[in-house]
């Protein structure tokens, strides 16, 4: 190209356009050689630095105070920069804390106390009672003039009937005597009247239908055969026959004996007279 063509000048001579400011402008704009710098966030978007501040302003006023209090003596200028670096400071621990403070645990649950338990009564103690102790069998009298026991035990029931009605001793003696030769002493039933043997009894005798320790019939009224079969019964039978007959105090055991029995032997009853004192002593004394 030739070095006068108007074109090739104006392409030479044409000055750029850019500004150096320019450029600079434009590689901050696009970052070529610089790291984009990140988002700032809001200064008092967050909650902690609004507290910090909040407490660094009322920190502030309280250091202004002091300051103005004692600038009399000190250079405003030199005054003002400590109180700066001060609130700089207590803002930075306010902030500290105030972030602590959003990231603590939660206050630990409060314990109630557990209630006292109430105590357990203690068990009452259980009685035992003790059964009452059975009346002791009366003692049985010791056999005497040739009895044998269950002799004498008919031989008591006879005296103690007689005590019990008030019958003298002689009386005791007249009806020993008279069971003894009648029955031996011995609760007899009847081979007569079966039915006799269904009681308690020590024997039996063929006596027409005469039962007991004193042969006393049913048929001549002295009683029914459960009734005759009872010593006690009999005896007191026997006590109440003696007493209807006027005089039988004065009589002999034999004479007082057959006024009651009425027996085919009057006799007989007179033999069992010394025995009969001797067993009625043991069992009164």
């Amino acid at each position: 190209m030739h070095p006068d063509d108007p074109s090739d000048q104006k392409l030479t001579d044409s000055p750029p356009t850019t500004r150096s400011g320019d450029v600079a402008s434009t590689e901050q704009t696009i970052g070529r050689h610089r790291v984009p710098e990140p988002p700032r966030r809001p200064l008092l978007g967050s909650t902690p630095i609004r507290v910090a501040l909040a407490t660094g302003v009322t920190c502030c006023l309280s250091l202004v105070a002091v300051a103005t209090a004692r600038g009399n003596d000190d250079d405003p200028a030199r005054t003002v920069e400590p109180i700066a670096e001060a609130v700089a400071d207590r803002a930075a621990i306010a902030d500290e804390r105030a972030s602590r403070s959003l990231d603590r645990d939660l206050a630990p649950a409060r314990v109630l106390p557990s209630p006292t338990a109430t105590p357990t009564p203690a068990p009452t103690p259980t009685v035992v009672r003790k059964a009452p102790k059975k009346p002791a069998k009366p003692r049985r009298p010791r056999p005497v003039a040739g009895l044998d026991q269950a002799q004498m035990d008919n031989a008591k029931i006879i005296v103690d009937v007689g005590l019990d009605l008030k019958m003298p001793r002689r009386a005791l003696v007249v009806a020993l005597s008279t069971a003894m030769q009648e029955s031996n002493l011995y609760n007899l039933a009847s081979d007569v009247l079966p039915e006799s043997a269904d009681y308690p009894n020590q024997g039996s005798g063929s006596d027409h239908d005469s039962l007991g320790l004193f042969q006393q019939r049913p048929s001549s009224g002295w009683g029914t055969v459960a009734e005759l079969m009872r010593p006690s019964y009999a005896a007191r039978a026997f006590y109440s026959a003696l007493n209807e007959i006027p005089g039988w105090q004065d009589m002999s055991v034999t004479a007082a004996a057959q006024a009651v029995q009425i027996s085919a032997y009057p006799d007989a009853y007179a033999q069992h007279e010394e025995r009969a004192t001797t067993v009625a002593a043991a069992l009164t004394t």
